[in-house]
C-alpha cells in the first residue's frame, strides 16, 4: 500500500503546483494588458517581460531538477504519472513545426494541408498499438539501447544512434531555427543574435537535469503554448462572429472564405498583378535563351547607370545603390543560369490567382508554392495527400526522442494511459489550427486586400523587418491599393502574426510568441538529450568504455549536449531551409531507419541482427537519396544539376513511402538468410509481448 499511496501524494502535489502556475500565468498576462492600457507600456518592454518571466521560469524548473542520478536524468526516475507524461509528451511533440508552421500551411494549402493534421494525430495509434507498452516493458533508457539488446550487438546500437543523431539534429536545427525567429521578433535583436540568446532557455533545462528536469518543464511549457494557442484563436472567432468557439463558426467561415475566393480571381486589379508577374517571368525566359549575351548586356547597362550618376552628380545614395545593383550581378554564366532559373520560377509561382493558393475548400488541388513538385493533377495531388499522411504517421512513431518518453512511467499500463493523454492533448491544438487557417485567411481577405499602401497596419512592416523572406509587399501594379498578391508570405508567421492581424493588443502577440517559443524549446530539449544521450550513452558507456561511473557518464552526456546545441545553433543561423521541410524530412527518415527494425524487433522473433543493420541502413539511404536528387534546396546544397525527376510524382517529404517498404524487405530477406536470434533472445521477444508465453 506504501507505493501507491506514495504515487497519490506525488500526483496530488504535482496537481498543486501547476494548477497554481497556470494561475499565475493568467494573471501575468492580464497585469501586462492592463498596463499596455492604462500606463502604456511599450511592445518592446512586453516582448522582454514574456521572454525573461518565461526562460527564467524554466531556467528555475532546471536548476530545482538538476541531478546525476542516471535513472532521474535519462528516465526521470520511472515515476511520471500518465497525466503529466501526456502533457511533457505533448509539448515535446508539439514542435516549432505544429506551433508556428501548422496554421500557416493549411493557411497555404487548404485542404492539402490536413494531411499533417491526419499523420501526426494518427501516428499516437501506431504508438499506442505497436511500440510504446512494449518499449516501456523493455526498460532501459533509450532507442539503441532496444535495438543493441533485440538484436544482439554493437552494431545494431551504433547504426541506430547514428540514426537518432541524424533525424534529431535535423529536427533540432528546425526547432532553434523557430526559437531565433521569435527572439528576434519579441525583442527586436537580430535573427542570428536571437538564436544564441534563446539557445540559453533551451540548455539550462537539458543541461542541469537531463529528462526530470526536460519533464517538469514540458509541462509548464504544454500549459503556456496551450493558452497562447486557443486566446487569440477564441478572441479572432468572437471578432468575426460574436461567437468565442472557433470550432462552431468553422463552416460558416470557411463558405464565406470559398464566395470571397471567386471574387479575387475576377478582379481586375488581381489580373493586372498577375500579367505583371508573367511578364518578369518572361524576361528572364528570354535571358536563358542567351545567357552570355544577356549578362554582358546586365553589366553593361549597370556599368552605365553607375557612370551616368557620377557624371551627373546625382545623390551619393542613388549612386551607392547602383554600385550595389552592380556588385551583385552574377559573376559567371553559371551563376546567371542559376539566378535567373529561380527568379523566373519565382514569378511564375505569382503570375497565380490567389497569389499562388488553391482554393481553400477544393480537395487534391495541389501545393500553393507553384513549382512543378506542386502543380501537379488532382490524381497526383490524392497521391501526394496519402503518402504524406502514411509517413507522418509512420515517423511520428519512430521518433527517438518521442518513444523515450514512454520510458519514464511508473508501469506498462501507465505507457498505454500516458499514449492516450498524449494525444488529448496535442488534439486540443490541432482541431484548432485549421479554424485558425480560415480566420486568419477571411481577415486578410477582407480586411487587408484593398486598403491604401500608405495606410497598411504596422504588423506588415515589423515583420518584414525581422524576415522579408517571411514576409514582404510591393505595389507591383502601381495603383497604391494593396492586392492579394503583391504580398508574398511565409506560413511560419501566420500563427505569430495573428494577433496584430486581427487588432488585438499587443500583450496577446506577446503570449503567442512566448507559446510558440515554449514549444520551440521543448521539443528541442528533449532532442539535445536524443542526441547527447545516444553519443555518450549509447556510443560511450555501451561500446567504448563499460565501466565507466555513473558520475562521468551524466558529465559527459552534459559536454556533449552543449556542444550539439552550439552546433545546431551555428546551422540555424543561416536558415538553411524553411522549417515545415526540415520536419517533415526527419518523419521520413526516422520511418524509414527505425520503424520496421522496431516492429518486427517486437512482433517478430526470426528478425536477426544482419537483417535490423541492413534494414536501417537500406531504408534511410533510400528515402535520404530521394530527398537529396527531388528537394530544390538539398539539389543545390549537393550541386546536382541533372535533370529533376520525381518516381510517381512523389515530394520529396514522401521519401518514407519508398524507405520504409525498403526496409521491411531488406530486414526479411536477410534475416531469413542468416542465422536465426539465440532461443534467449526469441523467448525475451515473446515475453515482452505476452507474459509467461516463453515458459508454456
Amino acid at each position: 500500500m506504501g507505493a501507491p499511496r506514495s504515487q497519490r501524494f506525488f500526483r496530488a502535489r504535482l496537481d498543486r503546483i501547476y494548477l497554481a502556475f497556470a494561475l499565475s500565468f493568467v494573471v501575468f498576462v492580464v497585469l501586462l494588458g492592463a498596463a499596455e492600457q492604462v500606463s502604456g507600456l511599450s511592445k518592446r518592454w512586453i516582448g522582454f517581460s514574456f521572454l525573461l518571466m518565461t526562460v527564467l521560469l524554466y531556467a528555475g524548473i532546471g536548476i530545482l531538477s538538476r541531478t546525476t542520478d542516471p535513472a532521474e536524468y535519462y528516465v526521470a526516475g520511472r515515476r511520471v504519472p500518465a497525466f503529466y507524461n501526456g502533457m511533457a509528451t505533448a509539448a515535446d511533440w508539439m514542435s516549432a513545426a505544429s506551433f508556428i508552421g501548422m496554421a500557416g500551411t493549411l493557411y497555404l494549402s487548404g485542404f492539402g494541408g490536413l494531411a499533417y493534421v491526419m499523420g501526426w494525430t494518427g501516428g499516437y495509434c501506431l504508438i499506442a498499438l505497436l511500440l510504446a507498452p512494449y518499449l516501456r516493458k523493455f526498460g532501459q533508457y533509450t532507442i539503441p539501447d532496444f535495438l543493441g539488446a533485440r538484436y544482439e550487438g554493437h552494431l545494431p546500437r551504433l547504426i541506430g544512434a547514428a540514426c537518432a543523431i541524424l533525424v534529431s539534429f535535423m529536427y533540432l536545427v528546425a526547432q532553434i531555427y523557430g526559437v531565433g525567429l521569435i527572439t528576434a521578433r519579441l525583442t527586436g535583436l537580430p535573427f542570428e543574435v536571437g538564436v544564441f540568446v534563446g539557445l540559453g532557455g533551451v540548455l539550462v533545462c537539458s543541461f542541469l537535469g537531463g529528462m526530470r528536469a526536460v519533464t517538469w518543464t514540458q509541462v509548464a511549457q504544454y500549459i503556456v503554448l496551450i493558452l497562447a494557442y486557443l486566446v487569440p484563436v477564441c478572441w479572432l472567432a468572437a471578432k468575426q462572429t460574436g461567437v468565442p468557439l472557433p470550432l462552431l463558426v468553422y463552416g460558416v467561415q470557411l463558405e464565406k472564405v470559398s464566395e470571397r475566393e471567386q471574387q479575387l480571381k475576377l478582379d481586375p486589379r488581381e489580373k493586372e498583378v498577375i500579367a505583371t508577374f508573367q511578364g518578369r517571368a518572361d524576361a528572364y525566359a528570354r535571358r536563358l535563351e542567351n545567357v552570355p549575351a544577356a549578362l554582358v548586356a546586365e553589366v553593361d547597362a549597370a556599368k552605365a547607370r553607375v557612370a551616368r550618376l557620377k557624371q551627373t552628380n546625382a545623390p551619393q545614395s542613388e549612386i551607392h545603390a547602383a554600385e550595389r545593383a552592380l556588385a551583385q550581378l552574377p559573376n559567371s554564366e553559371a551563376e546567371a543560369r542559376q539566378m535567373w532559373e529561380a527568379e523566373k520560377a519565382a514569378n511564375e509561382a505569382r503570375a497565380r490567382p490567389l497569389a499562388g493558393m488553391p482554393e481553400h475548400a477544393v480537395p487534391f488541388a495541389g501545393e500553393p508554392d507553384g513549382d512543378p513538385l506542386a502543380r501537379g493533377s488532382p490524381e497526383a495531388s490524392r497521391r501526394n495527400f496519402l503518402a504524406l499522411v502514411f509517413c507522418l504517421m509512420v515517423g511520428s512513431a519512430a521518433l527517438p526522442h518521442v518513444l523515450t518518453r514512454y520510458y519514464t512511467t511508473p508501469s506498462v499500463r501507465e505507457a498505454r494511459a500516458s499514449v492516450a493523454w498524449s494525444l488529448f492533448f496535442i488534439l486540443l491544438l490541432y482541431v484548432t489550427a485549421p479554424a485558425l487557417a480560415v480566420l486568419v485567411k477571411y481577415e486578410i481577405f477582407n480586411v487587408l486586400v484593398g486598403t491604401p499602401f500608405d495606410r497598411l497596419p504596422a504588423w506588415i512592416a515589423n515583420w518584414s523587418k525581422v524576415d522579408p523572406g517571411l514576409l514582404s509587399v510591393s505595389d507591383v501594379n502601381g495603383d497604391g491599393i494593396f492586392q492579394l498578391g503583391e504580398m508574398k508570405i511565409g506560413g511560419d508567421i501566420i500563427m505569430l502574426a495573428t494577433p496584430e492581424i486581427a487588432g488585438l493588443p499587443y500583450v496577446v502577440a506577446g503570449m503567442v510568441a512566448a507559446g510558440g517559443l515554449a514549444a520551440a524549446l521543448s521539443t528541442a530539449d528533449g532532442l539535445l538529450l536524443t542526441i547527447s544521450n545516444a553519443l555518450s550513452h549509447d556510443t560511450y558507456y555501451r561500446v567504448i568504455n563499460p565501466g565507466a561511473s555513473t558520475t562521468r557518464r551524466v558529465t559527459i552526456s552534459k559536454a556533449l549536449l552543449l556542444v550539439v546545441a552550439l552546433g545546431a545553433a551555428a546551422v540555424a543561423a543561416h536558415k538553411p531551409a524553411d522549417i515545415l521541410f526540415l520536419v517533415s524530412a526527419t518523419f521520413s527518415l526516422a520511418a524509414s531507419a527505425f520503424f520496421p527494425a522496431l516492429v518486427l524487433g517486437i512482433f517478430w522473433r526470426r528478425a536477426t541482427r544482419a537483417g535490423a543493420c541492413a534494414g536501417m541502413v537500406a531504408g534511410l539511404l533510400t528515402a535520404g537519396l530521394y530527398m537529396v536528387l527531388t528537394q530544390p534546396w538539398l539539389r543545390r546544397v549537393f550541386h546536382i544539376d541533372a535533370p529533376l525527376q520525381l518516381w510517381w510524382g512523389l515530394h520529396p517529404v514522401s521519401a518514407g513511402v519508398l524507405g520504409v517498404p525498403v526496409g521491411f524487405v531488406v530486414i526479411v530477406v536477410v534475416s531469413l538468410l542468416t542465422r536465426a536470434p539465440a532461443a534467449r533472445t526469441q523467448a525475451a521477444v515473446s515475453d515482452w509481448r505476452h507474459p509467461g508465453a516463453s515458459r508454456t
